[in-house]
């Protein structure tokens, strides 16, 4: 009998731990879903309804700690399909920031504005930076129009696949300021059981700390169940845009997929600026001088008077030359009897044995030793 008891003790024990192990499963469970729950954002608020000209307390928990977050009184929405036209049907000049605590909850007391689209509306609260997420709260505004939301057939059937980029380039005109334009490509695929046609995409730009600027495009085509359909949708900024942009895509109120974006400045622009700033004030200067000497006074010679005196060019003498002597006759040349000058005895003959000068009107014979020279008869 002692042996018995001394081993059903060991066997008493280990049937115990398992069945404390076995209880203690439900409690980590629930202990596990209660932790996942409350790291989804929420939010509260302290009226369902109120007027314009009111205010309202905004609570939330479940974000991240330290985070900035946006709320906005936006129409045409509901929890479960989201900001149906993004930013644009949300009354943004009534919004608020907030930031939260190191717990990841905050508290901001918003006043209560129409949205420009009509009810149902939410209280939109969502993160500025880092990681994506947001929650809606269903509000009601006082006297301001209520409208059904449209029809969404096959909203909600869409996922994004693969394959997301931006495509294209900026060309010179860029370079001088003109808007930045890119091609976002994705494909997607149609999870459903009913064909997908012409979805409207929401593609949103945002540049820092700001909220995106979300804009509707369709696009033209059915996406039949299980099959994947290839997208592309125009991107533009505004004129003159540089810096980190990223670029949204949102489908049935989820954001689908997200590309960044850098856009290089318009240093164009700036050598515009720079040559303005040169070339302006030269001829500036230029046209100024030529207005003061055309208007500047002329005295009685032409000249142009500089500063009240009259400028006068020195006069320059030029050395007058002597008139050249001719050289006198020589001594030996002695005057003919009828009055003519002498001719110059050629330096290869001398005065005794030059030609004999004919006399005028009578013709001579030639000297006895002379040789007969042949000529013209």
């Amino acid at each position: 009998m002692n042996r018995r008891a001394r081993l059903s003790r060991p066997l008493t024990v280990l049937a115990l731990v398992a069945a404390l192990l076995a209880g203690s499963a439900p409690w980590a469970t629930s202990a596990a879903a209660s932790s996942s729950a409350a790291d989804k954002p929420s939010v509260t608020l302290s009226k369902s309804q109120a007027g314009t000209g009111g205010s309202i307390t905004v609570k939330g928990a479940g974000w991240r700690p330290d985070t900035l977050l946006m709320m906005l009184i936006c129409g045409q929405s509901s929890p479960s399909r989201g900001v149906i036209g993004g930013t644009n049907s949300c009354a943004n000049s009534e919004g608020r920031a907030v930031t939260t605590d190191g717990k990841g909850a905050f508290s901001k007391a918003m006043p209560v504005a129409e949205p420009p689209k009509p009810c149902p509306c939410v209280v939109h609260v969502a993160t500025v930076t880092g990681q994506k997420a947001q929650s809606d709260a269903v509000f009601q505004v006082a006297g301001h129009p209520v409208k059904a939301l449209p029809k969404t057939s096959g909203t909600g059937q869409l996922s994004m696949v693969a394959d997301t980029r931006l495509e294209g380039s900026s060309g010179l005109l860029t370079w001088f300021g003109a808007p930045p334009s890119r091609t976002f490509t994705f494909t997607v695929g149609n999870v459903g059981s009913t064909p997908v046609k012409n979805p409207v995409f929401q593609v949103g730009t945002s540049h820092g700390v700001f909220a995106p600027q979300w804009e509707d495009q369709q696009w033209r085509g059915t996406v039949q169940p299980g099959r994947k359909a290839q997208i592309e949708l125009p991107v533009e900024l505004t004129a003159g845009a540089h810096g980190d942009y990223l670029v949204s895509l949102k489908y049935g109120g989820k954001v689908l997929a997200e590309q960044p974006w850098g856009v290089g400045r318009p240093w164009g622009v700036t050598l515009f600026w720079i040559l303005l700033c040169v070339v302006v004030p030269a001829a500036v200067f230029r046209i100024g001088m030529a207005i003061v000497d055309r208007v500047r006074p002329r005295d009685r010679r032409g000249s142009r008077s500089a500063g009240g005196r009259t400028v006068r060019l020195p006069k320059v003498r030029l050395p007058q030359q002597k008139p050249k002597r001719s050289a006198p006759a020589p001594a030996h040349a002695a005057e003919r009897p009828d009055g003519a000058a002498a001719t110059t005895t050629l330096p290869w003959f001398t005065p005794d044995t030059g030609p004999e000068r004919p006399v005028a009107g009578r013709l001579s014979a030639p000297p006895e030793n002379s040789p007969t020279t042949k000529g013209n008869t």
